[in-house]
């Protein structure tokens, strides 16, 4: 009985590997895919259930655990060299990867022509006169101030923006984006004024939503496992009272958050735990 496949062979022999711990024994024809064959379809109810487990989180430790107590290295498989490029193209979907490098570009001018330039063009608008410029209410996302800023938001952008554009659409990823973008530019202007930017209020509307779409909704493959999520709480603590000296656009994030799980609550509504 067939019961999937992977492109990834480490994939494959970590699922394999995982149910010979549990009593099934199942076996890897590579052809285009590394194919997963059970020879006892009695057993096909527990591979189904525990497939589904494996697909949501491929990375838990039990998995690797498992490869150490039953695996073997005679099996034959073959890795495939990847770069780093590759890896990233692999993940992520058209619109993760022109925001990227849009916000790799604005930081560069930045670097060249200086930070209040660049924000003379993409800042929040000012003033009423800046207000039918359009782009403006947007384009404050693609700007950040150190090197460590943007490469936090980029990374998180990757992650959970290449997952929902991969699984549930680009469409999907655009709404997201832009309404997280509107309305956490919004709310950090009434605090701090209009001069502020970064991805920071997307990436944390995609992490409330990534986190509440996998807890009502797991068969949508979207999730952000619980202690990321708490991490991203803490580091929302951390913002508010200033700690370690670091500059935090509070009032982005929170709205971003907000904005993420509202959304992920809506598109849950009729799905039954």
């Amino acid at each position: 009985m067939r019961i999937t496949h992977f492109t990834n062979p480490r994939l494959a022999q970590a699922f394999v590997d995982y149910m010979a711990t549990r009593g099934v024994v199942l076996r890897i024809e590579h052809d285009e895919a590394y194919t997963i064959l059970l020879d006892d379809d009695s057993k096909a109810d527990l591979v189904e259930n525990e497939l589904q487990q494996f697909v949501r989180d491929p990375l838990h430790p039990r998995y690797q655990a498992a490869s150490w107590q039953s695996g073997s290295t005679t099996s034959g498989l073959r890795y495939q060299h990847t770069s780093v490029l590759a890896t990233i193209r692999q993940r992520a979907g058209p619109l993760t990867l022109t925001i990227m490098v849009a916000c790799v570009a604005v930081y560069i001018l930045m670097q060249v022509v200086g930070d209040r330039a660049v924000m003379y063009w993409l800042a929040w608008p000012a003033d009423e006169g800046q207000y039918f410029q359009l782009w403006r209410w947007f384009s404050h996302a693609l700007l950040h101030f150190s090197l460590l800023h943007i490469v936090f938001n980029l990374l998180w952008w990757w992650y959970l923006g290449g997952a929902v554009e991969k699984r549930l659409g680009t469409g999907k990823l655009v709404v997201i984006a832009l309404i997280s973008a509107l309305l956490s530019g919004w709310m950090q202007a009434k605090f701090s004024g209009v001069w502020f930017g970064g991805l920071s209020g997307v990436v944390y509307a995609l992490m409330g939503y990534a986190w509440l779409r996998g807890e009502r909704d797991p068969a949508s493959g979207i999730f952000l496992e619980r202690g990321l999520m708490a991490f991203s709480i803490l580091w929302l603590v951390i913002g508010y009272f200033g700690a370690f000296g670091l500059s935090i656009a509070n009032a982005a994030h929170v709205t971003g958050l907000l904005v993420g799980l509202a959304m992920a609550l809506v598109d849950t509504r009729q799905v039954r735990k």
